[in-house]
Parts: C-alpha cells; structure tokens; sequence
C-alpha cells in the first residue's frame, strides 16, 4: 500500500526523518501490554505500506526495508487498494471481538488511516497525471539515509538503492524511465487529466541542481566507497529526466493552482481539518483581527520604552528585524535561547522535561531547496533505540524562476528567536516526539494518526505557554507568529477557491503581517503548489487543544494543574482531537478533582 496520506502529514509538518542518534540512553517506560497488542495490530498495515512505499516506511523506522525501492515497473493501484481493503476488513473484524478500550481506539485510528488512503490515492488518480520530482524524491532518502548521526553499517544500504535506482541492478531499469513510462500510460489511457501546477514543475526544475549538488555532497561526506558509477549514471538520468519534464511536462502544466474541490477538502481532511473551507475562513479572520490588535498593544509598548518615531505595528516589527545576527552568532544565541526557555518551564512548572540536550543545527542549501521553512526532523519512531529529532533551521529560499535567492530576515533577529525556538524545540516539537517515544505510545497513536493538526496544534500551543515569560519583543514575535498561523487559516482556503490571488497573498502576509519576501513567498508556494491545506492546521490544531483546556480549567478550577495537564497531553500521542477531549474529560478531569 501506497501509505502517501500518512508521509503527507509527516513530511509536510515536519521534514524527511534524520535518525538522530545521541550519545544519552533514553529512559524508556515498560510496554504495556495494550500496547504490545496494538503494535502487533499495526504490523499489518506497516508490512503493506512496507510493500508499496519502502522508502517511506523505512524512514518511519520499520526494519529489513533499507535495500528496497519503490517498484515502479507496473501499474499497482488496483492491486494496492484491494490490499488495503482486505486490512480494512480484518481490522474491522478485530474491532468486533476487541474489549480493551485503548485497543478498540487504535483500531478504529488504523481503520480511519487506511480507509483515508484509499480516498485519497483515488482521488488523486481520477484527476491527476502522476508526475513526479525524482530528484526530490531521491534526495529524500539520501539525505535520511546518509545523516552523520545514522550508524555507518545502515548508511551503507543506500549503495544498494543507487544500483537500483540507477538500473545497474540485475532485473531494475533507471528509475526516472519507470516514471515517465507510468506518468504517460496514465495520459495515455486518460488524457483529460490534470498536469501539475506550473509554479510547481518550475520551483522543481530550479531546485535540481542544488539538489543534485547536495546528494553528492552527502556521499562524499559519508566517505562510503563505489558509489560514484551509480551516481554519475543517476545524474545524468536526473537530468535527462529533468529535460523531459520541461520539455514535454511543463507544456502540459496548468497556470491555474486551484484544486478541483473535492481534492482540496480531501487535503483539509488528511491534515486534520474536519470543518468545511468557508467555517474556518469565519474563524480565522476573526481570530486575526483579535491577535492584530494585541499586536498593536504591544508595539506600542515596545516603542514607548525604545524611542521609536512609528508605533505602528508594522513599523516596529521593521525595525526590530533590522538587528539581524551576524551567521557566526546565530547558532550561539538559538542554543542560549534555548536554555533560557528551558530554565523557564522549569521554574514555571509549565511542562515536564528531560535532562538531555535538544539539537538544533543549520539547514544546507539543498535542505533550504527542499523544504525551505525551518523545521523538525522527526527521529524514528518505530523500533526506537536512542534517536531523537532535531531542529533544522533554513536561511533562505533558493533561487526561483527568475533566478534570485531570497533570503529571510524572519529568524535571524533577537525578538523572532524565542517563538521559533519554542515551536520547533521545547516545548514544542522536539519534546512532543520525545515523550511519545519515551513514554512507549502505541504505533497507532505515533504513526496513523499523525497528521498536521495533532502535530502543529501542540507546537502553537507551545508558544502560547511561553509568551507571557518571554520580553516585550519577543512577546510581540510571538504574537505575529500567531497572526501568521490565522492568516494562513483563511488565505490557504481563500487562494484555493479563487477569493484571492497567489500574489495577493504574498503582498498581504508582508504588509499586514510583516513576513519577510522570501518567507511570504515560501508561505504561498506552500499553499498553492507545496502543500495546499496544510497551513490550515496550525490555527485549527491550536483553537481544538486550547478549547480542551479551557473545559479542564472551567470544570477544576483551583485544582487545575498547568504542567499535569500538558504532561498528560504529550503521554496520549498523536490521537485525534475528540479522542484527546475525551480523554482528558474520563481521565484527567475525575484524577485530579479529588
């Protein structure tokens, strides 16, 4: 089975996984026994997302797969989605005889993320000529496979994938030719439909070179020996393929991004979304022009106590980004920030934490190609022996169309380091995966019900927790970087349905909301071509775990426990918001109401 739902929502949160490994021994809590049966509930559909995807479900953590491909010799949609309906169907019959509550719960997770499979892979392929950006894809897997950090002897195992990739490999053709043939024998028995987005196909053809660049780069580095027939033949396989793409794709192309309707409410549902497009637009500009006006407060404040001529938002936010860090000094003061917030939460009783380190580094110029927002790459998350995930942060977006390479002025000031450090590392992501993986949560609950909303709820969260400790320019950051994730809520709906232009967004996001160019550019590439939806699922992950709050507070009152509460949020995993509410209403509210 093709499990792309599930890699959407991992990768388009966060990054391709980086298997982190550190030096500390994690402490782990004993497995229980519900949980062991859960695990073993989950291996079916893991084997078959195994089968179909590989690479992805290598990167997940499930063992044996990091020699095999994707096979792209054939057509297997049919078979794939009888597949998943025959693990439906078992499921489903598990799910009958099944008493514990738990397990009853992830089976009914494991049901909903096969049955979402299916919607959205034939969703994709009634409308969809299967195009596919193989240089990104094959620097994906590098650039996982090939981390420092990875054990040398799995690093190793990428040297069989390049044979294969490239057709050296006794019964394998290159893989770019497995993908031209597949993309034209759907044209060919279809040819109404859709082509990729124009802006999409030419952001790819940019970004090759760096991409190629940097899988090189990697190899050299991994001081691994004989690969470089493999990768002399892959690159020029890339780059013949890339020729192909813009001569007789990129023709094909559509100049408009909207996605037919259905395909963008599937997007919202996959990312967590469960209300219509034009409900959350209502919500989110009511919630923008709420947080604008805190913003205003602020910024008079701050201009107040600086002596500055313009009070107006947006002229303050100019003015505090000019004192940008020199790049020698950026690293220096994210690690200080990040333990400055540290010995906050612990003095605040805010969240539980451990005593390691959490690892933030600088992203490469291929890893800015790739995804240029900074970001988290998660660590393993199944079969976990010690990795941890790290904070990746980007500099710039690289060159587009035109040629110019934009770079952020968004993270590399005083005030925007304390919300970035704060979503992306503690309390935020890193710490959200550590507790799953510490506290022994279920596959279920790691892997199938990941999706943005569970994710980027709990990171947005995380930033409001530490906004009242942080000083008034970081405050006033953080309170932009929440405007930002309301604007994103309605803009993303809005450019999807043709309310609004890409290009309006752009000039909205930097006007109104103060984005740099290159962030405000990356922001709309992500919702017209990079991950339409997704955006959404900051504001509506937040507004959903804020709601389950407030009712633990309204229904304990004094005995509500800020640092309980959030402990308890982190040990349940990745479940869905009603799951969570429920949750903490049977467990959390009665445990602490005695």
């Amino acid at each position: 089975m093709k499990k792309k739902t599930i890699l959407r929502a991992l990768l388009g949160a966060l990054a391709v996984s980086a298997f982190c490994s550190l030096s500390v021994a994690p402490v782990y809590a004993a497995e229980q026994a519900w949980v062991a049966k859960s695990n073993d509930n989950a291996k079916i559909l893991l084997n078959l997302m195994g089968k179909y995807s590989p690479e992805g479900a290598g990167a997940l953590g499930v063992d044996g797969l990091d020699e095999q491909i994707t096979d792209l010799s054939r057509d297997t949609f049919d078979i794939n989605m009888k597949e998943t309906r025959a693990v439906i169907a078992e499921y489903q019959k598990r799910l009958r005889s099944e008493t514990d509550p738990k397990i009853k719960q992830d089976l009914m997770i494991l049901i909903s993320s096969a049955e979402d499979s299916i919607r959205s892979e034939g969703l994709r392929r009634k409308y969809f000529l299967p195009y596919m950006d193989v240089t990104g894809m094959l620097f994906g897997v590098m650039r996982q496979t090939l981390d420092p950090r990875v054990p040398k002897e799995r690093q190793k195992t990428i040297l069989v994938r390049l044979d294969k990739y490239a057709g050296i490999t006794k019964g394998y053709r290159p893989f770019t030719e497995l993908a031209k043939e597949r993309m034209f024998e759907r044209l060919k028995a279809n040819p109404k439909l859709i082509g990729p987005f124009k802006g999409e196909v030419e952001q790819a053809l940019n970004d090759a070179p760096a991409l190629i660049a940097g899988m090189k780069d990697l190899l050299t580095k991994s001081e691994l020996k004989g690969w470089e027939k493999s990768f002399a033949a892959i690159e020029q396989q890339l780059n013949a393929y890339n020729a192909m793409i813009k001569a007789e794709v990129l023709p094909r192309a559509r100049t408009d991004h909207k996605l037919p309707a259905e395909v963008y409410a599937d997007n919202l549902h996959q990312f967590g979304v469960d209300i219509g497009p034009e409900e959350l637009i209502s919500k989110a500009l009511t919630s923008f022009a709420e947080i604008r006006n805190q913003m205003q407060i602020t910024a008079g404040i701050i201009a107040k106590e600086r002596g500055l001529p313009d009070a107006d938002y947006r002229a303050v936010i100019r003015e505090l980004k000019k004192q940008q860090i020199a790049k020698d000094k950026v690293m220096p003061l994210y690690e200080d920030r990040l333990q400055q917030i540290e010995n906050t939460i612990r003095q605040q009783h805010i969240v539980s934490l451990p005593d390691r380190k959490a690892k933030i580094r600088l992203a490469t110029d291929a890893e800015n190609a790739q995804q240029p927002a900074p970001h988290m790459s998660p660590p393993r998350l199944i079969g976990n022996t010690g990795e941890y995930g790290e904070f990746v942060l980007t500099t710039a977006i690289p060159s587009g169309a035109k040629g110019k390479s934009i770079a952020f002025d968004d993270f590399t000031h005083e005030g925007g380091t304390w919300t970035l450090t704060a979503h992306e590392a503690r309390p935020g992501h890193e710490l959200q995966f550590a507790k799953m993986i510490e506290a022994g949560v279920s596959t279920a609950r790691a892997v199938f019900a990941f999706n943005s909303v569970n994710v980027e709820g709990w990171a947005l969260y995380a930033e409001a927790e530490m906004q009242p400790f942080e000083p008034s320019d970081g405050q006033l950051f953080a309170l932009q970087a929440r405007a930002q994730r309301a604007a994103r809520a309605f803009l993303d709906p809005m450019v999807n349905l043709g309310q609004i232009t890409p290009e309006a967004v752009k000039s909205f996001l930097m006007d109104e909301v103060g984005l740099s160019e290159g962030m405000a550019t990356q922001e709309m590439q992500r919702y017209t071509f990079r991950a339409p939806g997704q955006a959404t699922s900051y504001f509506y992950g937040y507004q959903q775990l804020m709601e389950t709050r407030q009712a633990a507070e309204v229904a304990l009152r004094k005995k509500f426990n800020r640092q309980a509460f959030n402990d308890f949020v982190l040990a349940q995993g990745l479940v869905p918001a009603k799951v969570l509410r429920q949750a903490v209403q049977q467990e959390f509210i009665p445990a602490h109401s005695k």
